[in-house]
């Protein structure tokens, strides 16, 4: 290990005796630009800048972007467009991801990305991961689409190294963009209100406001506000293991109320060479679980009430002409109470504090055009407090390690990356290695087509609902380790003329492999869980992916988006087991989504389809746990208008179309077709 040690440092020191040049060369670009610019144009100064802001920011994503695993995408526009209502909504349209469902509006909603599992998966929410390590679940349905720029999808990890060590010890990872405003010295000021009826007496509200304080600062604030009473008619029909019918009937969906307000406030600065941000986020929630329909019995007495707040800052600045730094801090608190009055059960009423200090430091050096390498150190310390007589009150301390660097050829791309976690709590101190290897090479000129594949593994540590809740915590849970392989292509191709405007075909085969793999069940109550080690789980699929635009007319534009995965997630951890074997828990064999939008001049038409194919509730795979495929159509209608400076946009938006009655998780019924009206107000 000290030889290792010492060829690793040797290597590094070796490494970082040149320099950066390709953002250099970007950098002298720009300068020349702006040169140009000011010495042609009798525009205010300050207008200028604006303007040379938005093209450095073009330049930069070309240069440090350097995707040799393509990401996918929705932005601002794509969202509006869906309709979705939450970040776990948007979510569904993304190749690979599974989403567990509870139902309802304020139904939880999370996230496994290619079988492994919701704790693999970094939800980042502008560079900074979101963490929870009571139970490792983000419930991706708390976070609102009112602010949000775009939603980035990446397996394995982010293309550009200058990025922070969790990146790179993650299987896959989610970015959360927020809205940076767009101002100048003429336009100081963004105004954007919007109010959502519809279904389940849902009332949803948000407004948005930006504005310039200076040529180097920006601020924005946004608050939104959501009151549903949950309830919506369901079908429930179960049969009998020789098919007889044991129920089938039509009921209303109680016990799903939910009120929620959310407010941030961000603060956006330039530096001489760099940059910083700012956030203040709250969200606080009261909400009922309708919990599972077991035995004909459709109230629950279960309630819960959330309030979340953290506060974060990063910045990047170049310190020297070949080298730039990142620093990011954040500070978070979360407070849960949990409340069950059924009176079948024991009465339970707990609340659960748990606090997050994170610390990231990033530096990227460049040694030439086209090799820069990457040092990064994290820390975070995790703290969780409850009012449970005898509650263990565990903290933990992470430290993570990363060295990357990235080639750049003509027509080839590389990249590695070796991560190091160290993890001290009262369970030991595992030490685990994470190591990365990316390519990506273009055999033709045209750069019509793209081949890419990676290697890599990544670990996590059982959370502390695993090892220690009460009635949940299994002390003798191991971390949980994943090896991923992955082959793909993408053909892609922009045309200036004639109907077809752009398309592009993305095709990924992936092989997984996960040892200890550690899975949640819900235990009979939708807060607790029951945590197992299924062992080794073998995981095979294909992801596809397709988009085309055409614009056979000016006004219309018609742009379609196809994905589907084919997945076979096994347990093969005992042969002498009834489910060796067999496809895991909830894991569809075929799965799939299609958008279609039509805009003509001020009118949209989006219609969305998704699929999901059979898939079994418990470990063996017999009729007894088969659960039926599903599929849901969504259409909304939107309507634009200008009044200058005002913009009106009136959207209708129809769910589950043709009123599919279906079940994400096993007696968690969906909502049947259900409607709802927004009005957005923008100046």
């Amino acid at each position: 290990m000290n030889v290792i040690y010492k060829n690793i440092r040797q290597e590094w020191t070796r490494l970082s005796t040149a320099c950066i040049g390709l953002l250099c060369m970007a950098q002298s670009v720009i300068a020349a630009d702006v040169k140009h610019q000011d010495e042609r144009s009798a525009e205010p100064t300050d207008l200028l800048d604006s303007m040379h802001h938005i093209k450095a920011v073009v330049v930069t994503a070309k240069t440090a972007g350097r995707e040799v695993v393509p990401a996918q995408h929705i932005d601002a526009r794509q969202l509006e467009k869906l309709g979705t209502q939450s970040v776990a909504d948007a979510l569904r349209y993304f190749g690979g991801l599974q989403i567990k469902d509870y139902g309802g509006v304020g139904g939880v909603k999370t996230v496994n990305i290619r079988s492994m599992g919701t704790n693999h998966l970094g939800v980042f929410y502008d560079g900074v991961e979101l963490g929870n390590a009571q139970n490792g679940q983000i419930d991706l349905g708390q976070l609102s689409l009112d602010n949000v720029e775009e939603i980035s999808l990446y397996n394995a990890q982010k293309s550009a190294i200058f990025q922070s060590a969790a990146d790179f010890t993650k299987a896959g990872s989610v970015y959360i963009r927020t809205r940076t405003p767009r101002l100048d010295s003429v336009r100081t000021r963004h105004f954007k209100a919007r109010m959502k009826y519809g279904a389940s007496d849902l009332l949803q509200g948000s407004l948005l406001y930006e504005q310039r304080l200076s040529a180097s600062l920006a601020a924005s604030i946004s608050a939104g506000a959501l009151t549903s009473s949950g309830k919506y008619r369901f079908r429930y029909r179960r049969k009998n293991s020789d098919g007889t019918v044991a129920y089938d009937t039509t009921a209303v969906r109680q016990n799903g109320d939910i009120w929620a307000w959310r407010a941030e406030a961000n603060l956006f600065g330039k530096l001489t060479e760099g940059s910083w941000t700012a956030k203040l986020y709250s969200y606080n929630s009261e909400r009922g679980i309708p919990g599972a329909i077991v035995n004909n019995v459709w109230r629950r007495g279960e309630r819960q009430w959330d309030h979340n707040h953290f506060v974060q800052a990063s910045a990047h600045q170049r310190l020297l002409p070949r080298l730039m730094t990142k620093l990011m801090a954040k500070y978070a608190y979360y407070d849960t109470r949990y409340v069950n009055r059924d009176t079948t059960k024991m009465m339970i009423d707990n609340s659960y504090m748990q606090q997050e200090l994170y610390f990231s430091w990033a530096n990227l050096y460049e040694l030439s055009e086209q090799w820069t390498a990457s040092f990064c150190y994290d820390y975070r310390w995790n703290f969780l407090d409850a009012d449970i007589q005898g509650f263990s009150s565990p903290t933990r301390h992470a430290h993570s390690f990363a060295l990357a660097t990235a080639l750049t050829l003509d027509r080839l791309s590389m990249q590695g990356s070796l991560a190091a976690s160290i993890v001290d709590d009262r369970e030991g101190h595992p030490r685990e290695l994470a190591p990365a290897i990316i390519a990506q090479y273009t055999p033709f000129d045209s750069r019509l087509l793209t081949l890419r594949c990676f290697a890599k593994k990544s670990f996590r540590m059982p959370t502390f609902n695993d090892l220690y809740y009460t009635e949940v915590g299994n002390a003798r849970l191991k971390p949980e380790t994943a090896l991923q392989y992955d082959a793909g292509l993408t053909l892609a191709k922009s045309i200036q003329r004639g109907w077809l405007r752009e398309f592009s075909l993305q095709t990924d085969v992936y092989y997984n492999s996960v040892h200890n793999k550690i899975v949640a069940y819900p235990k009979g109550e939708q807060f607790r869980w029951t945590m197992l080690n299924l062992g080794k789980v073998h995981i095979t699929g294909v992801d596809m992916q397709a988009m085309a635009a055409f614009q056979p007319m000016r006004t219309l534009r018609v742009e379609t988006r196809l994905q589907y995965t084919w997945q076979k997630a096994i347990d093969v951890t005992d042969p002498q087991q009834s489910f060796y074997r067999d496809q895991i828990p909830y894991i569809p064999t075929h799965s799939g989504s299609a958008v279609v939008n039509v805009s003509c001049g001020a009118w949209e038409l989006n219609y969305s389809f998704i699929y999901a194919g059979e898939r079994y509730s418990q470990q063996e795979n017999i009729p007894v746990n088969h659960l039926q495929p599903w599929y849901t159509s969504d259409l909304a209608v939107a309507y634009q208008l200008t009044l200058k400076p005002v913009l009106l946009r009136m959207a209708l938006q129809v769910n589950n179309l043709f009123s599919q009655d279906y079940d994400v998780i096993l007696n968690y019924p969906m909502p049947k077709r259900n409607a709802a009206l927004t009005l957005t107000v923008e100046w």
